[in-house]
């Protein structure tokens, strides 16, 4: 029995998102924040540490390492930058290493448009059929979809930083997005869509997210077992195939770990949730309530398979982000599907909330440019030289001439938006996503300095370099973060000892974490903290062997 479909769509709601607009959207989303930074301390500083260790030779490419402690999960994602290190000598190694996985991300853009676009293909996707005629085409009306999928990723808030990083999620987010493809294509592209995933899973895997791999190679199977496309129950045998693989390349890169924490927070899980899944997340509630009648719908259960894995890996591993981030494309999708039954109402209130809330923001940012350079506001400035001890504001013309193309470009967004109404379904996501993308950009072109300047780890190895005797070569640093290590091997250039003690090192200097006592034998030389550091306690004490 075919039930009545919520979604009412005119022929003029499908109008066409301009291809050149929506490319030049996902250019400034995409390409801020490549140049002109050092990797930035914690994640991405550890997965560049990684990639650089094995470009440079002082670890192997099977089991990557950081002054001799080793990776944990599979070394595929940083064989992707450091092959792009040793393929771009010419460049820095971080911009090389960050080049790929802004590939990635554009591949995460890609196989999510066409996930939705296959889905809205379904016949329960479709809208209802006028009496008279007029009603939106299969294949316009799937293509409006797809476009307020990719606009609906975009403009969730918990893709920004994480989607800008050279971390093994940005990979799995990659796998997971392919495996959607993959599922919503098959009654469709039958060759594509089992290529799609056969290679999904077992990237994922060897991504260090082997559970999440089985856990959607698993549903997967039981959702095409129960398929009415003869396509989608052929693909079954295909799925097994890639879940087969993904658990041997799990075992082969010793994959498997435990990573779940008993506790959790149901408050910092609610908080998480409501800012990192905004504004997919609301939007994707609505579709699972208007669509309630259609739950077991394909366009409704591919994207649920995939929303629920990653949604128990972060409630099991402690409220984790990193987890929630590979729930995103299904969120988009989801949300898309919302984009036919909200109302005008709802629609006008998130546009006006944009065009305030992101209009604010690029203001906000631009006093603070105009503090650095001229003066004015004096308060800006002051507050940045107090929370940034030693940072001086540098000038860059290029970064002006993006960061007034994008303003401009986001005042043209707000005019076209405001001017008269418009039809189009994905009209309620063009202000949210081009808010944040201009966010994104201006903090990446005007205020990248003070933000890599208190981002990185640069400048504390810097001060540490300045008290250091310049032959020296080895550094012993037991006890100390993975970042921390990569910053010193990094930046600072020295063969750093992370394993072992201070009595069993041959290094003649090392550094401990502020507080701790100096060992017998060793000689105090001087304590260095990160120029935003307040506490006293924090930072690397140097040590010479007496």
């Amino acid at each position: 029995m075919n039930l009545p479909t919520p979604a009412i769509v005119a022929e003029r709601g499908v109008e066409r998102l301009p291809r050149l607009a929506l490319l030049l959207l996902c250019a400034a989303y995409l390409l801020p924040g490549i140049f002109g930074r050092a990797p930035w301390r914690n994640a991405d500083l550890t997965a560049f540490g990684f990639m650089a260790s094995i470009a440079d030779g002082r670890a192997p490419w099977w089991q990557p390492a950081i002054a001799g402690i080793p990776a944990e999960g599979g070394p595929l994602p940083y064989w992707l930058g450091a092959l792009a290190i040793k393929a771009l000598p010419f460049l820095d190694a971080p911009v090389a290493a960050r080049l790929p996985y802004a590939l990635v991300l554009a591949g995460v853009f890609v196989a999510v448009w066409y996930a939705c676009f296959h889905l809205a293909r379904t016949e329960a996707a479709q809208p209802v059929a006028f009496a008279f005629g007029g009603e939106a085409q299969a294949v316009d009306y799937a293509r409006a979809l797809a476009d307020g999928a990719l606009l609906a990723l975009m403009a969730s808030l918990g893709l920004l930083q994480l989607g800008h990083e050279t971390t093994p999620e940005l990979l799995q987010l990659l796998a997971v997005s392919v495996y959607l493809y993959g599922l919503a294509a098959a009654p469709f592209r039958r060759r594509r869509s089992r290529l799609a995933v056969l290679a999904a899973l077992p990237v994922l895997a060897a991504s260090d997210a082997p559970a999440v791999a089985c856990a959607l190679g698993l549903l997967g199977v039981l959702l095409n077992h129960r398929s009415s496309y003869a396509e989608a129950k052929a693909q079954r045998i295909w799925l097994l195939g890639s879940l087969a693989m993904a658990v041997l390349a799990a075992w082969a890169f010793h994959g498997w770990a435990w990573r779940v924490h008993a506790s959790i927070d149901a408050a910092s899980l609610l908080s998480l949730l409501a800012w990192f899944c905004w504004p997919a997340g609301p939007l994707a509630l609505w579709t699972l309530w208007r669509w309630r009648r259609h739950g077991l719908r394909r366009h409704i259960t591919v994207p649920s398979i995939a929303l629920l894995v990653p949604l128990v890996a972060c409630i099991a591993m402690d409220g984790a982000d990193r987890a929630l981030l590979l729930a995103l494309p299904s969120l988009a999708i989801l949300a898309a599907f919302a984009l036919p039954t909200l109302s005008r109402g709802f629609a006008a209130a998130v546009d006006w909330f944009s065009v305030f809330f992101f209009s604010a923001a690029a203001l906000f940012f631009w006093l603070y440019y105009l503090s650095m350079h001229a003066g004015w506001p004096p308060r800006p400035l002051a507050n940045l030289r107090r929370l940034a001890e030693g940072f001086e504001p540098q000038f860059s013309l290029v970064a002006l001439v993006f960061a007034v193309a994008a303003t401009t470009a986001w005042l043209a967004l707000v005019r076209w938006r405001t001017a008269r109404h418009r039809h189009a379904l994905w009209k309620s996501l063009a202000l949210p996503a081009g808010g944040v993308s201009l966010g994104w950009l201006l903090v990446m072109s005007l205020l990248l300095p003070p933000l890599d300047y208190a981002r990185s780890l640069a400048p504390l190895v810097s001060r540490l370099e300045a008290r250091m005797p310049g032959d020296v070569r080895c550094l012993a640093a037991p006890g100390q973060s993975l970042p921390t290590l990569a910053a010193l091997e990094w930046h600072g250039g020295w063969q750093v000892q992370g394993r072992g003690s201070l009595g069993t090192t041959p290094c003649t200097h090392a550094v401990i974490s502020a507080g701790q006592p100096a060992p017998r034998g060793w000689q105090v030389v001087a304590q260095v903290k990160r120029p935003t550091d307040r506490s006293g306690s924090a930072g690397l004490v140097l040590l010479r062997r007496q």
